[in-house]
């Protein structure tokens, strides 16, 4: 059922005193975009009508087809409670389409909906609880974002020095008053990294809230003068940030992975998804870790997974099932980050799963003891893979992966590859502190 119509947003907006209403939509390297509107140009929005320049937009249109239409999601909408509330300030998630009518095949909330609709017609729901660990860092004099903090803490700790207790804590604020249902906030591992947890929900909506979530993290830090980053690892030598995902099927109102009579309480239908995920991985690492950076995180000893191996015991596994079994049964992929573009994320993710439930795999055997403490020999011994370990070894396996192709659409899987290669080129092309340190003298 219906949140809004379009006569209730047009009653909230003259009752709030909402002046300006964001249209916002995702480019396919997962950035936020949105044009503005005053109260005027709403009922415009809201049939549709509003136009921008696509080709303006990375990934998105060349010049010659640039003209593109939002088409405002009207259960989306809210009003951001970190803007001043005399002359309020809205928004509304939207979808992009041509001016044929169609939805635009560059769209990554689109994507999305197409695996769902699979999804769908073979009678499964997706549900997502994502795990989303950030930074909150200092300015320098000059406004820019540094990598230091006062923060000492870690897991778990009720810091005694820094700003991250009171920033989580208007940050749960906010977020509860746009919609969310936070579960946990606390202090992570690394100094000065954080997490807030909210519950899981339909995929389609979960990523919009990803969205959301980073947004609303990235403004109210700036308010208090902390910078907020979603980068995967922006220091050395601790741990970086994850988006552990934790992923579900339902049928006919019932978790599709719970068993009650199987060994781990895991159906048949869990494990054929567990296969898919493992089969399909290195394909989309790309995907689900999209930045040079995010692979200086996917290294040993940071308790970060590195290896292609699924566990109901422990953590050191890409796949891991927590023990909640009913109607919590999940499948946790441990892997993306939070640099990721969820639409796109999430897409491959059950794509992979359906896959394997399609093709009736059956995943290896799971893992009992810790991945970090065997060696290469015992890895190999198990039948132990590795994720890619560059952006570019990432992109290799993406070009060779006919599964994303077609998740993703010839357009957006073309504009992706060509980018991350050109990301890849800049990278590599670069002269680093590394370098410097250690060869300038020395040669």
């Amino acid at each position: 059922m219906a949140k809004y119509t379009r006569q209730d947003i047009l009653d909230i907006v003259e009752k709030e005193d909402v002046r300006f209403i964001r249209l916002q939509f995702t480019d396919i390297f997962g950035m936020l975009k949105n044009v503005a509107i005053t109260p005027s140009q709403l009922e415009k929005a809201l049939s549709n009508e509003c136009m921008f320049d696509g080709s303006s937009i990375d990934g998105f249109a060349r010049i010659q087809e640039s003209d593109m239409y939002l088409y405002p999601d009207l259960d989306s909408f809210v009003i951001f409670p970190w803007r001043p509330q005399i002359g309020k300030v809205a928004r509304l998630i939207c979808d992009v389409y041509t001016p044929e009518g169609k939805p635009f095949v560059g769209d990554p909330r689109y994507a999305l909906k197409r695996v769902l609709a699979e999804a769908e017609a073979m009678g499964y729901s997706f549900n997502v609880g994502p795990e989303l660990e950030f930074f909150l860092f200092h300015y320098d004099e000059d406004g820019k974002p540094t990598t230091f903090a006062h923060d000492q803490g870690g897991y778990f700790d009720l810091e005694p020095i820094g700003q991250g207790e009171d920033i989580r804590r208007e940050i749960t604020f906010a977020l509860e008053q746009m919609g969310f249902e936070i579960e946990a906030t606390h202090h992570e591992v690394a100094q000065a990294q954080h997490e807030i947890d909210f519950k899981f929900g339909d995929a389609l909506r979960i990523a919009d809230d990803i969205m959301t979530f980073k947004l609303t993290v990235r403004s109210i830090a700036k308010k208090y003068g902390m910078h907020a980053t979603f980068m995967p690892k922006p220091i050395f030598g601790i741990n970086g940030s994850g988006m552990h995902t934790n992923m579900s099927l339902m049928k006919d109102g019932k978790n599709a992975f719970y068993d009650p009579d199987s060994e781990l309480g895991l159906s048949e239908t869990a494990m054929q998804f567990i296969a898919g995920l493992l089969k399909n991985i290195k394909g989309f690492t790309a995907i689900s870790n999209p930045l040079v950076n995010s692979y200086k995180r996917l290294v040993p000893g940071y308790e970060a997974p590195c290896y292609l191996a699924w566990s109901a015991a422990n953590r050191s596994a890409l796949i891991r099932i927590p023990a909640t079994r009913g109607k919590g049964t999940r499948v946790e992929l441990r892997c993306p980050d939070p640099a990721c573009n969820p639409y796109l994320s999430l897409a491959m993710c059950l794509a992979a799963g359906l896959d394997g439930i399609k093709n009736k795999m059956t995943p290896p055997k799971q893992v009992v003891s810790s991945i970090f403490e065997m060696t290469a020999e015992e890895r190999k011994e198990h039948e132990i893979d590795n994720l890619p370990g560059s952006l570019e070894e990432a992109i290799v396996y993406l070009e060779k992966n006919d599964l994303a192709k077609e998740v993703l659409g010839d357009h957006i899987y073309g504009k992706y590859i060509e980018a991350k290669k050109k990301e890849w080129d800049e990278y590599r092309m670069r002269i680093s502190q590394w370098e410097l340190d250690s060869y300038l003298l020395k040669y």
